[in-house]
């Protein structure tokens, strides 16, 4: 058995496998002068964008992307910069807001979309709150997961306290924070060759119970740790952490109270973001449906349950029923 709901993984619906590695066209923009790759399928429906979080590329998305296309969305899972198959701003110029800019000249500039909705997780959500507030009327939905909430001061009144969040604190599952935000020239020296990083990356999707247990085979994991062997793309990842210590920030994090139209989910199988995500979602996403606990899923809920999130995104977004073959799922004689 597995995490508050006593649900057994075991039992959860098998998971239609993800497309093959090159089965999306990558394509690249400049943007703010950095080479973004993105994933573009579905061209001509609402416009969707997927924003991954650490240590994730756009490749956490991979079994969301068609179905979500086949249900009428147009997709846009872009790598944030310096991740995935994105370049790297020659000025090692890392942090939420550039994140922010880069996604909004990449959908509204090059893409030619005015509003969009966003679907974000871990540092993703993060960059969608500060989208909210750094382009106001750009996000015209939102559905969030197992992420830092807003900071606002409205906490206080109901005695939450955010810096006690368990995903900012020093407990025992926030050593890699330390690490990777306080020490990241010791961390990275541990850190021999290709297979020494990818092992680092591994731990998050295995020993470190991020996610419900079983929700990533050898193959999954060797796919999505592929893009961390490089040590620029790994440690452009840390950037993030580094901002709690001594990295200067260029674009402040713009946070506060969300009043855009929010689906909130929450996978309860996640040792970094824990259960405390509810009660504070409550108060800083004001104009919400949720939060919705989603059995057998830890903080890669949109992997690990992708038959739930994709029949949700188009139920709540576009006020449809997707098919069976929307939601990813295989049939009785394909299990």
């Amino acid at each position: 058995m597995s995490g508050a709901l006593d649900y057994d993984p075991a039992r959860r619906p098998l998971q239609a496998p993800g497309p093959e590695r090159a089965a999306f066209e990558v394509q690249h923009a400049e943007v703010n002068g950095v080479d973004i790759a993105y994933v573009r399928e579905g061209v001509g429906g609402v416009p969707l964008v997927l924003l991954h979080g650490y240590p994730e590329t756009k490749r956490i998305w991979w079994r969301n992307i068609q179905p979500l296309a086949n249900a009428g969305f147009e997709v846009i899972a872009p790598d944030f910069r310096g991740a995935g198959d994105s370049g790297h701003p020659a000025n090692d110029e890392h942090d939420v807001g550039c994140y922010s800019k880069d996604v909004h000249e990449l959908v509204a500039e090059r893409l030619g979309h005015d509003t969009c909705a966003i679907a974000a997780g871990d540092v993703g959500g993060v960059v969608a709150t500060d989208l909210v507030h750094r382009f106001p009327g750009f996000v015209s939905q939102l559905c969030v997961f197992n992420t830092v909430p807003p900071f606002t001061e409205l906490y206080e009144a109901a005695g939450l306290d955010m810096a006690r969040f368990s995903a900012l604190g020093d407990g025992p599952t926030g050593d890699y924070r330390q690490l990777q935000g306080q020490h990241p020239d010791e961390l990275a020296a541990m850190f021999a060759n290709d297979d020494a990083r990818r092992l680092w990356v591994a731990s998050m999707y295995r020993s470190r119970l991020w996610s419900s247990p079983g929700s990533f085979s050898a193959d999954d994991v060797d796919f999505m740790t592929e893009p961390f062997a490089d040590e620029a793309r790994l440690r452009a990842g840390w950037a993030i952490y580094q901002l709690f210590y001594d990295r200067p920030s260029i674009d402040p994090l713009l946070s506060g109270p969300v009043d855009v139209p929010t689906l909130i989910l929450y996978g309860p199988d996640d040792h970094v973001v824990q259960a405390d995500f509810l009660p504070f979602t409550e108060i800083a996403y004001t104009n919400r449906i949720g939060p919705l606990v989603v059995p057998g899923a830890g903080h890669f809920l949109q992997w690990e349950r992708a038959d739930i999130f994709n029949a949700l995104l188009p139920a709540v977004f576009l006020g449809r029923l997707p098919t069976s073959d929307a939601c990813g799922d295989r049939s009785a004689a394909d299990r």
